[in-house]
């Protein structure tokens, strides 16, 4: 039987896919392309809110794998539920590090160097002058150490810092250095002038940035969060901010997307870019060899990469 793909992209755009499917273009419009029970493979519509990518989900009796074009999957993490068992849930692993890590670099030059005064005093044609921090000689300590963490610290290395330090879910030895579990955060907060989080949202890791731990870190540090928006308590972090304390640059926000008048968007010290970490001109080429690489590895009944879970299956 002919097994239906479902993808976000047109598939005469994408070059390579395997012979063998019947390919269709949905990318989240009112109406699908054809039965979702017919649909073994479920590409999710990317940058769409969560309710539009589940939508179809509990109607895909016969589905086999659910792939995400993002790195996270929480957004239709709801949708699964629905779903029979054995269906394989993948993440996109391997498209947006580049474009995520350049971001976050990005952040964090912008938000020691003063650029944002600098471009409101441009718009007021004010020459400013004054002293800012610079990325050298300073403690970096990124929170969530999986492949966009470990592109993070690839564009950090020419930068002479001080000292970076890795967290992750579970301590292990890397390259480069000890990733340190979570549970070792505590100590390592107070060493740090820069914290990047890029951790997945998960039960353990939403609102880990609380009063607690904002308090932890030291006078002057700045909190870069290039990962989920609820990873963080606003109410908190707006306390800091508030206070002068700290600084913050932020590609997502808690809520998002942020609304106008919400105190985030004028809070002392918080440069704020709204969740465009994934969605470069890197994003398209990538995924599209990610789909090539899944669907031949489908058709081909081989395994696939980047699975996260398979619907069904025993918790680890």
């Amino acid at each position: 039987m002919t097994a239906d793909v479902w993808l976000p992209i047109p598939p005469d755009e994408i070059e390579g896919l395997p012979q063998g499917p019947a390919y269709r273009f949905w990318d989240g419009a009112e109406e699908f392309p054809a039965d979702p029970a017919d649909c073994a493979f479920y590409v999710v519509p990317y940058m769409k809110p969560s309710d539009i990518g589940v939508r179809p989900m509990p109607q895909m009796s016969s589905l086999r794998v659910v792939q995400t074009l993002s790195a996270g999957t929480d957004h239709v993490e709801a949708g699964l539920r629905h779903l029979p068992p054995g269906v394989r849930l993948c993440n996109a692993r391997g498209v947006h590090e580049a474009s995520t890590a350049e971001l976050a670099l990005a952040l964090i030059l912008a938000s020691l160097r003063g650029i944002p005064d600098f471009v409101r005093a441009q718009d007021r044609g004010e020459w400013q002058g004054g002293f800012h921090p610079a990325l050298a000689d300073k403690n970096v300590l990124i929170v969530g150490y999986g492949s966009i963490g470990a592109a993070i610290e690839d564009r950090l290395a020419p930068f002479e810092l001080a000292r970076v330090a890795r967290v992750a879910r579970s301590g292990r030895t890397t390259a480069r250095g000890p990733v340190h579990p979570l549970t070792d955060l505590p100590s390592l907060l107070p060493d740090a002038d820069v914290v990047v989080l890029s951790t997945p949202l998960t039960e353990s890791t939403r609102g880990l940035v609380n009063a607690g731990f904002l308090a932890r870190m030291k006078d002057g540090a700045l909190l870069v969060n290039v990962a989920r928006g609820p990873i963080v308590d606003t109410k908190a972090l707006l306390t800091e901010l508030d206070s002068g304390r700290i600084t913050a640059a932020l590609d997502v926000t808690d809520p998002e997307p942020l609304p106008p008048g919400h105190p985030l968007w004028h809070a002392p010290g918080v440069l704020i870019s709204p969740h465009v970490g994934g969605p470069t001109s890197a994003f398209l080429p990538r995924a599209k060899r990610l789909l090539t690489g899944q669907l031949r590895r489908f058709v081909n009944q081989e395994p696939l990469a980047n699975v996260i879970l398979t619907t069904g299956a025993a918790s680890a």
